[in-house]
């Protein structure tokens, strides 16, 4: 692949991921699975009349149609009362009064929306091609002000310019900070407090005025700003290539008020963990391995994977792949050659997003079962049973591909950093020794 194709498959690419709405090492996107879900056999609300959650989700619906308008408006001037007081658009001016907040958002993913699979990426776009630029940080880093920190940060890579000061990433790097959620107009948004009361009498008695209290950062809704398509967007074989909001929406969960906040942002952390969190995907997901048996001469066994916490599918997006495998050992427990089995959880697509493969993923309380079958190794004692989850797989293959091309410079140091980071993100979340009869 020569420099010039590899770069319209990576614009192709961007130019397909302009309707995506968190698209990581970040789709967002993963792309997140969480499991805290309530008793399937729980009692749903009547939907006879309106619901709490119903009418949460009709005030956000209103409230988010302005909140999410891309690409975001600029905050204008700030005004002198706070700027006086240090605060900004950056994270670290939050930290100072949200301090549990600012370090759960420095460890999530969100805050490294920006890395560096996205800047290798956009280091081989023109330093002002704006409009291509938002096809990746119109969920990564939608800040306007974020958009003209990429711009001058692109100018002085292109004028082999040093950037920035040691140690302190420029706004756009930050990815998906604080104020891409919270902020509009240098008007600070929030939910509520917990007791649902809200800021009162004068806005200067507090730090940048207060907030403007909404319950839309409880809804659901919020978070399909980056996580599901509209209906006219990209789909393949009839199916929107992101369609996590209403996945939720089809799902118990969401007739029993259980938001993605209830189990992303559990106890109002901003935690957003996901399929790269062995913890939050065993919490959703039940594995169960049954005894494995003789049949003339063949190894019997199966293996069932339930979704029995994950608001969505399991996994919800193309990104994320989980691999089954089923082999034979011996009485020191290494693996025999020719006995592996393999089976695909994922909805597995063709690298430049035009055609989907094969779609094996598991919906909200559904089932899916893998048989073993394979001939007995004459050194067989046992099966193993694995289940490896491979939250960047989508990405390890583009990057691979990329890395095939003359990219040349920062930006293939990038793209290698990026591969590197996605081989690295596998683990096992699984695994079962059989003994055999």
């Amino acid at each position: 692949m020569t420099r010039q194709e590899a770069r319209i498959q990576s614009r192709r690419l961007l130019m397909l991921l302009r309707y995506l709405r968190l698209s990581l090492p970040v789709l967002i996107l993963a792309a997140f699975l969480g499991g805290c879900g309530p008793d399937p056999h729980s009692a749903e609300p009547s939907p006879l009349k309106p619901t709490a959650t119903s009418l949460v989700e009709a005030e956000a619906a209103r409230f988010l149609e302005k909140h999410w308008a891309r690409p975001l408006a600029p905050q204008g001037k700030l005004p002198a009362s706070v700027s006086a007081q240090g605060i900004s658009l950056a994270p670290q001016s939050c930290a100072s009064c949200h301090a549990s907040q600012f370090k759960d958002w420095n460890d999530s993913l969100h805050s490294r929306a920006m890395g560096p699979g996205i800047m290798g990426q956009l280091q081989e776009m023109p330093a002002h091609a704006r409009d291509d630029h938002q096809s990746c940080i119109r969920c990564h880093a939608p800040l306007a002000e974020q958009a003209d920190s990429l711009v001058a940060a692109l100018e002085k890579q292109a004028g082999k310019q040093a950037g920035g000061k040691p140690g302190i990433r420029p706004l756009h790097q930050q990815g998906l900070v604080c104020a891409a959620c919270h902020v509009r107009n240098n008007a600070w948004y929030g939910q509520p407090r917990r007791d649902g009361s809200q800021p009162v009498g004068d806005p200067s008695a507090y730090p940048h005025g207060g907030w403007k209290a909404s319950r839309a950062f409880e809804s659901s809704q919020f978070c399909a700003a980056c996580h599901q398509f509209e209906d006219d967007e990209y789909a393949l074989n009839g199916k929107l290539l992101e369609n996590t909001y209403k996945e939720w929406q089809d799902s118990r969960y969401a007739r029993q008020g259980v938001s993605c906040q209830s189990c992303h942002m559990p106890d109002r952390r901003h935690l957003w963990r996901g399929i790269h969190d062995p913890e939050m995907v065993k919490k959703g997901v039940g594995i169960r391995a049954g005894a494995a048996s003789i049949a003339n001469g063949q190894v019997a066994a199966r293996l069932s994977v339930a979704n029995t916490g994950v608001g969505h599918y399991f996994p919800t997006y193309v990104t994320p792949r989980v691999v089954i495998r089923g082999f034979q050992q011996d009485a020191a427990g290494h693996k025999l050659d020719g006995t592996e089995q393999q089976f695909v959880i994922g909805r597995q697509v063709t690298l430049d997003l035009s055609t989907e493969i094969a779609d094996t993923r598991i919906a909200p309380d559904a089932e899916a079962t893998f048989d073993y079958r394979m001939p007995r190794h004459g050194r067989a004692v046992s099966l193993m049973w694995q289940a490896e989850v491979q939250p960047d797989a989508f990405y390890l293959e583009f990057y691979v591909s990329l890395l095939q091309s003359e990219m040349k410079g920062s930006s293939r140091q990038l793209i290698t950093q990026a591969r590197d980071s996605a081989s690295a993100s596998p683990y096992i979340v699984f695994s079962r020794r059989l003994a055999l009869p």
